[in-house]
């Protein structure tokens, strides 16, 4: 079995949910499974106060995971147009991964959930591909021969899988959960297909 690493960052519960959806989509495929992560919040302080493992849901990330991943699927909250702090914080601390080139050539997508349909989707998923372009990642996005893409009223573009929540967390929508599966699909089958690494 190969491993898609679909590492988030959640604070309202959406970006998690689309990040099991994702996990749905991976392991559609045959001999793929998907490894869900999460990684900490971060603080102004400079002691950790965090516990080295979350009270609940998924463990937090590390760069063995990184380096033994197939592919990786990103996901985080918008924040002002851009990716969340802590999800950028870790991403920051992968240079010796590029140094080594421990995730070049491995496929990657990402994704994202919102508060408003003009909040900053696209610009979050696009400022989440620049440092997996960086890493020398393949990228996945979603084409329009996936149908929710011009049905959606709510998230879903061809850079990846999104989620418009409104004033509240909100409910993914059939179309947004068909295309985060879709996305995941997609990963895995790209990830078997090249027969990258894990």
């Amino acid at each position: 079995m190969s491993d898609i690493l679909v590492l988030y960052y959640s604070r309202q519960g959406s970006t998690a949910a689309l990040a099991r959806q994702i996990c749905r989509g991976v392991e559609g495929i045959a001999g793929m499974r998907s490894r869900l992560r999460t990684v900490p919040a971060v603080a102004a302080t400079t002691q950790r106060l965090d516990p080295p493992v979350p009270e609940d849901g998924p463990p937090y990330a590390t760069h063995e995971d990184l380096r033994e991943c197939s592919g990786l699927i990103l996901g985080s909250p918008t924040r002002f147009g851009n990716m969340a702090a802590p999800m950028k914080f870790f991403l920051d601390g992968t240079s010796a991964l590029w140094v080594s080139g421990a995730l070049a050539d491995k496929p990657a997508a990402v994704f994202t959930s919102t508060q408003s349909l003009h909040g900053g989707q696209e610009a979050t998923l696009l400022s989440m591909m620049i440092p997996l372009l960086h890493h020398g990642m393949v990228l996945v996005g979603l084409p329009y021969t996936e149908g929710g893409l011009t049905e959606t009223r709510g998230g879903g573009t061809p850079y990846g899988a999104s989620h418009f929540a409104g004033a509240g967390a909100g409910e993914l929508s059939p179309v947004e959960r068909d295309l985060a599966r879709a996305l995941g699909a997609r990963v895995a089958t790209l990830a078997s297909r090249l027969g990258t690494r894990s």
